[in-house]
């Protein structure tokens, strides 16, 4: 009686191994684009979703409302390092009981990728307590995953009006 074995023999699975690495090799590239582009847009909700509350609690309140890279009394210019949004008794864009009075955070965003690049046209954004914007400023806030020419670049722009809506045209990191 002869026996018959079930299974490979090593040159099909070499075959597989090497059908399959470069399958892979093939692949990764893509998959590195799809995963800034997931992350620009999750940042980017964040972002807006930000913005959005700050106009809302500066409603709510019935007080001005400022969103702003905090860098730990202050606020800075590098939103990659995260974000507060606070209420704004005192002295603009200062965290400290200026006057007597304590401004108080409402929420803290944490710092973004290391390889991101955020661009924004001010340091900080204030809401009045009619949901516009302070001194009638508007801005743009962009975000920019990996390097400053990937297509997966996204933004949100900030009317006058209060008003957050996203940028659908072509959004340039430079």
């Amino acid at each position: 009686m002869i026996l018959k074995t079930k299974g490979f023999t090593l040159v099909e699975l070499m075959v597989t191994v090497v059908v399959s690495a470069i399958l892979i090799t093939i692949a990764i590239p893509s998959f590195s684009s799809l995963y800034e582009g997931q992350r620009a847009s999750s940042n980017m909700s964040t972002i807006k979703s930000s913005l959005q509350f700050a106009r809302s609690q500066a409603v709510s309140y019935g007080s001005r409302v400022s969103i702003c890279p905090f860098n730990g009394t202050s606020c800075g210019s590098d939103w990659t390092q995260g974000f507060s949004i606070f209420i704004d008794n005192g002295t603009l864009g200062s965290l400290d009981s200026t006057n007597g009075i304590q401004d108080t955070i409402l929420r803290t965003v944490d710092s973004f990728n290391s390889d991101d690049f955020i661009k924004s046209s001010a340091s900080r954004y204030t809401f009045n307590t009619d949901g516009l914007m302070n001194l009638g400023l508007s801005g743009s806030i962009i975000y920019c995953p990996g390097s400053s020419t990937s297509s997966s670049s996204k933004g949100v722009s900030i009317g006058i009006s209060g008003r957050i809506s996203d940028i659908n045209t072509s959004v340039d990191c430079q």
